[in-house]
């Protein structure tokens, strides 16, 4: 499996340097804001629209990715432009220290008001860059359960044209009898299963141990929501028994 580039191999890297051409500029203009004022200031424009993939000029993907916050705040842009400065490498260490000092002082905002994409891209940075080993696996939980879901959403897109209805037969299947799926792993029981529960309040233990575990617990509010059309939000439309809801209301 290849392995991440080296601090060494990412100094000398020219592609690497090109990312970063103009970042002064832009860690400039993030200096000595108000982060109060910001969470009130709102960002004009028509309708927002999400970046895919990223510019390798670093102005121009700031830019560009200041159209995807229309109609939200400032600060929300401006933890964004953070991320970015620090995946380029520019700075690392005093950028993430600002961040940092961001999330603690602005958490309850910030977990509010961002959305999936944006805290898990909190989550990958304090990740890569915290010393608090307790807040670095409390965090994973977010990430590897986004991304399974991305996995499981992208695989249901590539094989039908359309979300499937669940068959009848089917689901009483799984009510009545074990499924197996691999390596002694069975099947959820669909409508009563106390699985996602108990793990809901193993979860809960986890995060609530931590000033910054709320980040986990907004994430997997967000994928089972009755809008997000994912995994998690079909099988709580299916759930029957109320004493093994997983989900706050």
């Amino acid at each position: 499996m290849k392995q991440p580039k080296s601090k060494l191999a990412n100094l000398l890297s020219l592609n690497q340097h090109r990312k970063r051409l103009g970042a002064a500029k832009v860690a400039n203009q993030l200096q000595q804001v108000d982060w109060e004022t910001m969470s009130s200031q709102i960002i004009e424009g028509d309708t927002s629209t999400y970046t895919h993939g990223s510019d390798k000029n670093l102005q121009s993907h700031i830019d560009n990715l200041r159209h995807e916050f229309v109609g939200r705040t400032e600060l929300e842009y401006y933890h964004a432009s953070l991320i970015v400065l620090i995946r380029r490498d520019f700075q690392t260490k005093n950028n993430f220290n600002i961040f940092e000092q961001l999330w603690y002082q602005n958490h309850e905002f910030l977990i509010n008001n961002l959305n999936t994409r944006w805290l898990i891209s909190a989550c990958d940075t304090f990740i890569d860059h915290s010393d608090d080993d307790y807040l670095i696996s409390l965090l994973m939980n977010a990430v590897i359960m986004v991304n399974t879901i991305k996995l499981q959403e992208s695989e249901l897109f590539l094989t039908a044209s359309e979300k499937a209805l669940p068959k009848l037969e089917r689901k009483n299947s799984l009510e009545a009898e074990r499924l197996a799926l691999f390596d002694g792993v069975s099947g959820f029981a669909v409508g009563t299963d106390d699985t996602l529960r108990n793990m809901r309040w193993r979860l809960d233990k986890l995060c609530n141990a931590h000033v910054l575990g709320g980040i986990v617990l907004k994430v997997f509010e967000s994928a089972q929501h009755p809008d997000a059309n994912t995994v998690y939000s079909r099988f709580r439309a299916l759930h029957t028994r109320e004493k093994t809801a997983w989900w706050k209301e």
